[in-house]
């Protein structure tokens, strides 16, 4: 069993900020907890504009908290968001998210992420492996 707080990941190596302050992502669940998914915590600032692409990853999305628009790039598409809306990147879809007021939301990730990645230009996460143990067991499990 693994149990965890927001606050104990404060300030670690867990929590991730974008280099241009416009969120931050505390990572709960990583690869190296071999269960097969990632699970974060993200807050967006308010009144910032985020492009992201997963092209190794499927995301899905539940918001908690704040009100946006997502614009999927390839479609033009856009959607608003607010507090109990979830959208699935199963395509992995080129998106924006815009943040009308702050945004907190739930994030799930497949394959997981390991905690090193940061987004690339296009804002693409690299697919990283989780190291195996010689037990058998992954890092940080």
């Amino acid at each position: 069993m693994i149990v965890r707080t927001t606050q104990e990941i404060t300030g670690t190596d867990r929590e991730v900020a974008d280099p241009k302050g416009n969120w931050v992502s505390k990572r709960i669940v990583l690869g190296g907890d071999g269960v097969g998914f990632s699970f974060h915590e993200t807050t967006i600032k308010a009144g910032s504009v985020n492009d992201f692409h997963y092209a190794n990853h499927i995301e899905a999305v539940w918001l908690v908290e704040g009100e946006g628009t997502l614009l999927n790039r390839d479609t033009g598409e856009t959607y608003p968001l607010a507090a109990g809306s979830m959208y699935l990147l199963n395509d992995h879809d080129r998106h924006t998210v815009t943040a009308e007021t702050e945004m907190r939301m739930l994030c799930v990730f497949n394959p997981p992420v390991v905690g090193t990645e940061v987004h690339d230009e296009n804002g693409i996460y690299p697919l990283v492996t989780v190291p195996e143990q010689p037990n058998g067991k992954h890092a940080n499990a």
